[in-house]
């Protein structure tokens, strides 16, 4: 009994010691980013980060406004969550309650396949067949934009909102089917008007994943968005995300210099966003009941 309890209270202590090691890890990271970024303040000014124009390697005058930046990372997110959720969804109502067997025992490992490629391929299938096609269907100078950018984004996240949401859907209580189709609704029916939303809570968190996976994304924006820091809500023209930003800039800018801490700015504003983006998913998550089940 002795040797349960002191076991017990050894596991307790380990995960305890691995959630506050977590926990730290954050907050360390927090400090250094800011420790690099803090001198910015005094020289050129925080206020410079607010402008327009993000030119920071200029002879005449160094631009750092990150607005650009935060409008490009916003609108290829937006217009991926727009395409990813429908497919996603659908894609997973199919798999989990219309669908034969045989094709369910092939579709779940396909889709789970297509979320473990590597985000440079997606990127280089974008250069070599996304980004041509989409530049002969709108009759456009560059295929490389934020649609293209958003088409990959939406690709990598499918499978995450697909993969979550079937499984919340297979757990809805067959009583609830049977009842509805007891009542003399149809099939199509007792999916939309009550699996559904009885899953509404995993589907809803499939989405805020899908979402985390799409604002974090490097690789595959990078090589196909144009990578240019202009403001614009149009998807058919070039921008440039906060991500793709710092890994391009990064590995060659001056350690010290004023384009570096402004890259720490780029890389607290992202992790601001991306804070933000969990509290709102964190209060979703409540309303629906999820985080307390």
């Amino acid at each position: 009994m002795n040797r349960q309890r002191l076991k017990a209270k050894l596991i307790k202590y380990f995960l305890q010691s691995c959630g506050s090691l977590s926990i730290i890890i954050v907050l360390l990271i927090f400090l250094f980013l800011f420790k690099e970024a803090i001198p910015f303040i005094g020289s050129p000014g925080i206020t410079e980060l607010f402008h327009n124009v993000w030119n920071p390697v200029s002879f005449q005058k160094e631009e750092f406004g990150i607005v650009p930046l935060i409008t490009g990372s916003i609108v290829v997110t937006l217009l991926a969550i727009i395409i990813a959720v429908p497919f996603g969804i659908i894609g997973a109502v199919y798999i989990s309650e219309i669908a034969s067997p045989k094709e369910r025992e092939f579709l779940k490992p396909f889709i789970e396949i297509l979320a473990g490629i590597p985000s440079v391929v997606l990127g280089f299938f974008g250069l070599v067949v996304v980004s041509p096609l989409i530049k002969d269907v709108f009759q456009l100078n560059s295929g490389l934009n934020a649609l293209t950018g958003s088409v990959l984004l939406a690709l990598m996240a499918i499978p995450t909102i697909m993969s979550i949401s079937e499984d919340a859907i297979k757990s809805v209580p067959s009583v609830y089917k049977e009842a509805s189709l007891a009542l003399g609704a149809s099939k199509l029916e007792t999916i939309w008007k009550v699996v559904v939303p009885a899953a509404l809570s995993g589907i809803v968190a499939s989405v805020m994943l899908g979402m985390g996976r799409v604002v974090g994304e490097t690789m595959a924006v990078m090589m196909v968005t144009g990578n240019s820091p202009v403001i614009s809500f149009n998807p058919f023209s070039s921008v440039r995300t906060m991500t793709a930003t710092i890994a391009a800039e990064m590995g060659e800018v001056t350690i010290g210099s004023n384009h570096y801490m402004a890259l720490f700015w780029v890389g607290i504003v992202l992790m601001l966003m991306t804070f933000g983006l969990n509290l709102i998913s964190y209060r979703v998550l409540k309303k629906y009941g999820l985080s307390e089940k």
